[in-house]
């Protein structure tokens, strides 16, 4: 029997609960992976409350999509994975079809990446998800260059850090926005050219001060809501302003109109653009593991939980103080 993590109801994290489930061989297409390390998401706190992008489709439900483990079986039709490979899995699918709360899990193949070598589990855990969404919103849809100036919300996520170190291998400048200055010397630390403090400072005024006058050529939003009101604002002509998360829960406006009509390209993105299609998934893969291997790209772990602190784990989730990434392991 294997442990796995499930929900039965929407609600806080005391809602989880650990259940004995029995995990068979992979289908075609399929999987088994012996989780050791679990990379926590917001995405697992909306899917859990209700608040995602898609709706729980039935109860008892499964969450997370992000793991690293080892290979034990293969179903029918799978190549270039092995039994005994070490692997990370990558949010390419339905919280609704597959979840890697569990210290066993079958996921979608196309959903699995060989762990790059000298990765270990925690690592290899935190890695996919922020890499992929920073590269897929900034270089395979926007385009970003050497150059070029980013500003980005929710700067001390994985996605944050994750922006920082991208922006520096590109030769980008990297502007981080967090609400409060308690923040700001480690995202200095982190690389961030500026920290701007929302709730302390003028945000237009600290940007366009930044950038000479300029703008940004693209903002990374996480949060949506009437900020993007702001954000657009010190978007340079012909920018992007990419919406990639709406962690403040409120309606979002397409400002454009009540700023003038400035030439700015709003559009919201997502990481499945990226990890659902194979040769876009494909390419970022190679451009992330040749980063990890020079050293650009140094996944940045907040803390660590073991599986029986599940629940701990997602309060200190949800309570925002953390610096990059919440792991969670799993002892066998």
């Amino acid at each position: 029997m294997t442990r796995t993590v499930r929900f039965h109801e929407l609600g806080g994290p005391e809602v989880m609960r650990f259940e004995d489930e029995t995990v068979g061989g992979p289908g075609p297409g399929e999987v088994r992976i012996r989780v050791d390390a679990i990379g926590l998401n917001r995405a697992e706190v909306l899917f859990r409350t209700g608040r995602y992008i898609e709706p729980v489709r039935a109860f008892p439900a499964r969450l997370g999509s992000e793991a690293a483990g080892v290979v034990e079986a293969v179903g029918a039709g799978v190549t270039g994975l092995r039994v005994g490979q070490e692997v990370s899995t990558v949010p390419a699918f339905s919280q609704n079809d597959y979840g890697v709360y569990a210290e066993r899990a079958l996921v979608p193949a196309s959903a699995v990446l060989p762990r790059p070598e000298g990765l270990g589990p925690v690592e290899g855990a935190a890695v996919w998800m922020p890499y992929l969404t920073a590269y897929g919103a900034l270089l395979q849809v926007g385009g970003m260059r050497a150059g070029d100036t980013v500003v980005f919300n929710a700067a001390s996520s994985s996605v944050g850090l994750a922006t920082i170190q991208l922006a520096h291998r590109v030769g980008a400048t990297p502007i981080a926005l967090t609400r409060t200055s308690a923040k700001r010397e480690a995202l200095l630390k982190a690389g961030a050219a500026e920290v701007i403090a929302t709730a302390e400072e003028d945000l237009v005024e600290r940007v366009m001060e930044a950038t000479g006058g300029r703008g940004t050529e693209f903002v990374l939003d996480a949060v949506a809501g009437p900020g993007v009101r702001d954000l657009a604002r010190v978007v340079a002509p012909g920018g992007s302003l990419l919406v990639y998360g709406a962690l403040s829960g409120e309606p979002t406006p397409f400002p454009g109109i009540e700023l003038g009509m400035p030439p700015l390209t709003m559009r919201t993105y997502t990481m499945r653009e990226t990890s659902r299609q194979p040769e876009r998934l494909r390419r970022a893969a190679a451009f992330i593991t040749s980063g990890l291997r020079s050293g650009d790209f140094r996944p940045v772990v907040d803390r660590t939980f073991d599986l029986t602190e599940i629940v701990e784990a997602h309060r200190h989730l949800e309570s925002n103080a953390q610096i990059g990434k919440i792991v969670v392991t799993v002892d066998h």
